[in-house]
């Protein structure tokens, strides 16, 4: 049952439903497999690495400071357009945005070179059938392959079965999202590396060069993030919530990705937009973003976990490090 509640001055509804429908046990579900490489990805991911390092270097040397400085103001974009885009909005449906905050995540997400109905797929796939063969990120083959190895090779056809079945009409009726979706082979491409190689050599005579680096040092170090919540964040943590599952808290992580780190929580209450509990909002930035929204009118139906069905999660199948446990 659902109630409408006010928190930190926001309207939020208030999720009481405890039933076992939400758990997030699952067995893990790893069977042997011959891995089928795929050289292309292996080639590119080469070129991206090196022109990171190369970007980084030219960073501490060539850079112009405003190039720094952009380059950090779009990896906090794309990262917004990933943890308040992709995952609490399209993915989990966690709070409703209006039209104008959906054509701004979608861009931001457009900066991350990713694509809503992909990206939204995998990850219900990831829920549905965590760290099993149907999980796109496998953390029980371990933290390489969970981390970046899974891109290296082709998908088990666990994961292909099971992404057909995943329903996308919600997204498909998204008219910002099917705009990115019929137009991504030019649009994500321009947001993602054009306008922010152009725009410095543009506004304050940035060297092409530099600029160039900079962009895919940004998205390199975008991504690497990213995928820490599908490797460290499945590994290395406290379960306070769910002892039984791989996903953990982990404050390193929600420092990188603005608040997704509190991963055992998330898997076990996918549904709060907060995506821990307390909103912890000293590192979840995520929140206060939707927050933010929320206040001018741009976000509503902020979804939170009632008090009362955290604890009994916990007493039940937590690990004993949540606090009212000490």
């Amino acid at each position: 049952m659902a109630q409408n509640q006010t928190y930190n001055g926001l309207i939020v509804t208030e999720i009481e439903d405890s039933s076992l429908e939400h758990d997030s046990v699952k067995p893990s579900v790893v069977g042997p497999r011959e891995y089928e490489i795929v050289y292309k990805n292996i080639f590119i991911h080469i070129y991206l690495h090196v022109t990171m390092f190369y970007g980084l270097y030219l960073c501490c040397t060539t850079a112009k400071w405003p190039s720094v400085g952009f380059a950090y103001l779009c990896y906090v974009a794309a990262t917004i357009g990933v943890t308040a885009g992709a995952h609490r909005l399209w993915s989990h449906k966690s709070y409703k945005a209006r039209l104008p905050l959906q054509i701004l995540l979608m861009v931001f997400l457009s900066l991350a070179n990713q694509r809503a109905t992909h990206w939204v797929r995998d990850h219900r796939v990831h829920h549905k059938y965590s760290d099993t063969d149907a999980d796109p990120h496998n953390a029980s083959r371990g933290f390489f392959y969970s981390h970046i190895g899974w891109l290296f090779v082709r998908k088990h056809p666990e994961v292909k079965k099971k992404g057909k079945l995943i329903d996308l009409s919600d997204l498909f009726d998204n008219p910002a999202l099917m705009f990115q979706h019929r137009y991504s082979k030019t649009f994500i491409p321009i947001v993602c590396f054009g306008l922010p190689t152009i725009l410095p050599v543009i506004l304050w005579d940035e060297l092409l060069v530099v600029a160039w680096n900079l962009t895919i040092m940004r998205y390199v170090i975008n991504f690497h993030v990213f995928f820490l919540v599908n490797s460290v964040a499945h590994i290395w943590g406290n379960k306070p919530y769910d002892k039984t599952i791989k996903s953990a808290e982990n404050n390193l992580v929600a420092f990188a990705t603005l608040g997704e780190g509190y991963h055992n929580y998330h898997h076990v209450f996918p549904w709060d937009y907060r995506c821990t509990e307390l909103g912890r909002t000293w590192l979840n930035y995520t929140k206060l973003f939707i927050d933010l929204c929320a206040k001018v009118g741009l976000a509503y139906d902020l979804k939170v976990v009632s008090d009362d069905v955290i604890l009994r999660r916990v007493k039940r199948t937590g690990d004993r490090s949540h606090f009212i446990e000490n």
